[in-house]
């Protein structure tokens, strides 16, 4: 079977933009958290999120076009852009057709159909702006990185939530194996917008909901939710070969990707986690991994009590004793719940972390919660050579990906 390969990285994030300034902030444990400027939070009593603060796409996209583009657009295709310099790749007529493009989004175009609508509400149909109504359809990130880089194969959008970008970059691993692209840039997005905030905050996922300052401290025992955020992660995935042929310097490979759907899943994550479970197990299955061979874990947890206790469990249902002896650490601790883009972000975490010899640590952990009682590597960095990662990533209606990554040549 064709192998798929890690050979480019594209990120923007609330704690750095590019590649190597991502990898800095996870290892220096900075966070990224800072009151909201995206729009008036002034009547709630949440007013920080992990908003992306210095972001201006015109240095890297040039101006040509952006006029039109939402957030979520802009953000993913400087990704994109930021993916394809890494790699060194250069997109042409002889490979276009053999690279393909594979975006988990879930609430990218809710700002725009929002807009979109109260204009037409407002002055009737007849004076909406026709250059917008692309932005308020779901694949429009994804479209958009095509026709930007002209990039003629396939274009796939993903909406699984927790577990979008996780999924979209399964898909891609699958088309490279099948031998039906050479080349995919995959990954994920999510804006920061007032309509997403806004419902995150009613459900009561949101940490400071009481009016202290928000904290997001995964596992820990005082945890109270999340703190929302946005960013994007695009990954080049490229056939072993292809990227050997072209002197690609290879960063991992994806050894195992698995999906299982919980059918008993509840909101607040009371279930068992057996999908999580599941999906795990068939992960190290294709990877053709015994669960003792796995090194650090990548955890999804996101500081709400629900997710970091079912997680922790099923991690210690798959491994057992072994589970005390493997680092878990969750980089949302520092970036927060990106959503769709959390799973892209943890790969491209666990690929710096494959590549330098070093685990980012759980921030913000200090009260031990007797339910979550695994090593979360807290606070600070650790030095560790690693063959062997696992990616979760679990969605509160029943979605659950994990994904086997492997440390090339190693």
């Amino acid at each position: 079977m064709k192998k798929a390969v890690i050979t480019g990285i594209g990120i923007i994030s609330p704690i750095g933009i590019g590649k190597d300034e991502y990898w800095h902030g996870l290892l220096q444990a900075k966070t990224g958290f800072r009151p909201i400027s995206l729009f008036d939070t002034s009547a709630l009593n949440v007013h920080y999120a992990g908003e992306i603060s210095n972001f201006d796409p015109i240095p890297l996209l040039g101006k040509k076009g952006l006029r039109t583009f939402d957030r979520s657009t802009k953000l993913v295709s400087a990704a994109a852009k930021f993916s394809l310099d890494d790699a060194g790749l250069e997109i042409t007529e002889d490979n276009t057709y053999s690279t393909g493009v594979s975006i988990g989004a879930t609430f990218g175009s809710l700002r725009s159909i929002a807009e979109f609508d109260r204009q037409g509400l407002v002055e009737g149909p007849r004076y909406v702006n026709p250059s917008h109504f692309p932005n308020t359809v779901i694949n429009s990130p994804a479209s958009q990185i095509s026709i930007r880089f002209k990039i003629k194969g396939f274009n796939t959008t993903i909406s699984t939530g927790f577990c979008a970008s996780l999924d979209a970059i399964s898909y891609a691993v699958d088309f490279i194996r099948l031998g039906r692209a050479d080349v995919v840039l995959a990954g994920g997005v999510e804006e920061l917008c007032e309509e997403t905030f806004f419902g995150f905050y009613k459900l009561g996922c949101l940490s400071g909901l009481d009016g202290t300052e928000p904290l997001c401290c995964p596992f820990d025992a005082k945890r109270n939710g999340t703190i929302l955020s946005e960013g994007a992660a695009v990954l080049i995935l490229e056939e072993e070969n292809h990227a050997r042929q072209r002197g690609s310097d290879i960063y991992a490979t994806v050894a195992g990707c698995a999906n299982s759907f919980d059918t008993k899943a509840e909101m607040d994550f009371s279930h068992k986690g057996i999908g999580l479970q599941q999906a795990i197990n068939l992960a190290l299955k294709e990877a053709f991994l015994a669960p003792e061979q796995i090194e650090y874990i990548a955890s999804c947890a996101n500081s709400t009590r629900g997710l970091d206790r079912l997680e922790t469990s099923a991690i210690k249902d798959v491994f057992g004793t072994h589970a005390y002896d493997i680092p878990v650490s969750s980089i949302k601790s520092m970036i927060g719940e990106t959503f769709s883009t959390s799973g892209a972000l943890s790969l491209a975490a666990v690929t710096g972390c494959l590549q330098m010899g070093i685990i980012s640590p759980t921030v913000n952990y200090e009260e031990k919660d007797p339910e979550c009682d695994l090593d979360y590597v807290p606070n600070t960095a650790r030095k560790r050579i690693i063959q062997n990662a696992l990616i979760l990533a679990s969605d509160p209606y029943g979605h659950n990906t994990a994904m086997v990554v492997k440390r090339y040549g190693g």
